[in-house]
């Protein structure tokens, strides 16, 4: 089953549970992946990982709101977008333990030759496919390649 129709399906579910908090997210949810579809054109349907992508592009949004909005002292607004934080990650593919994650790093490290922080940005290409299909916060995985490499 594709990700629109687990969506479409949570929908129902919701609107029958009158769960509207959960319903407005999933909503959200939709209509970044219908907005994505008609900036491909031609109602071109997505694949799984333009799907992913777009979740993705999502759930840091949500996480970058969450962080302005406990600046700013709104605990109301952060909570809204933490729970709506929790159902986008839930269309996501499970995260790689720390062991993958430095297993791929020391692989992408040997792989690429990569001799200090200059070769940062070889080595991050590599990670992107060793860790495709994967979710990776990319701010964690810079600064652990960072230290790797001793910058």
């Amino acid at each position: 089953m594709g990700m629109k129709q687990r969506i479409a399906d949570d929908m129902k579910a919701a609107m029958k549970a009158k769960e509207q908090a959960r319903l407005d997210a999933l909503r959200m949810i939709k209509a970044a992946l219908m907005a994505k579809e008609v900036a491909t054109g031609a109602f071109k349907e997505l694949t799984e990982a333009e799907e992913i992508a777009v979740v993705q592009t999502l759930v840091k949004q949500r996480r970058d709101s969450i962080e302005q909005y406990a600046r700013a002292g709104r605990a109301d607004l952060a909570s809204k977008e933490e729970a709506d934080l929790k159902i986008a990650e839930a269309y996501l593919p499970a995260a790689p333990s720390d062991a993958e994650v430095a297993a791929a790093i020391e692989a992408a490290v040997a792989e690429t030759g990569a001799a200090g922080p200059k070769d940062m940005g070889k080595v991050m290409k590599a990670l992107k496919d060793k860790l495709a299909g994967k979710t990776v916060d990319g701010g964690a995985l810079s600064a652990k390649v960072k230290a790797r490499l001793g910058g």
